[in-house]
């Protein structure tokens, strides 16, 4: 799958970089705690089900969807800290 990136670029989805935000996000937050291994399978997910909408998705997409997917899995704080680090950038 493609990702649009907010400069216009295109580049191949990596859930690695996903992955890795994703434990960020969990790192500024108390009382939430996410392994790599669940961090890795949000971002799998998100990829599977992105994928099987279109090829191609922007940034935005993939930031609103994991946010999604960290509120409904029970990390509502990481959610809160992934979407305003995202939006920042």
């Amino acid at each position: 799958m493609k990702i649009t990136k907010r400069n216009g670029s295109i580049v191949l989805f990596d859930d690695e970089k996903v992955k890795n935000s994703i434990l960020k996000a969990n790192a500024c937050v108390s009382g939430e705690t996410l392994s790599a291994k669940k961090a890795g399978a949000i971002a799998n997910e998100a990829f599977d089900s992105l994928m099987k909408e279109r090829e191609m998705v922007m940034t935005a997409e993939v930031r609103a969807y994991v946010y999604a997917l960290l509120k409904e899995k029970g990390y509502p704080k990481t959610a809160e800290c992934y979407w305003t680090y995202k939006k920042e950038k």
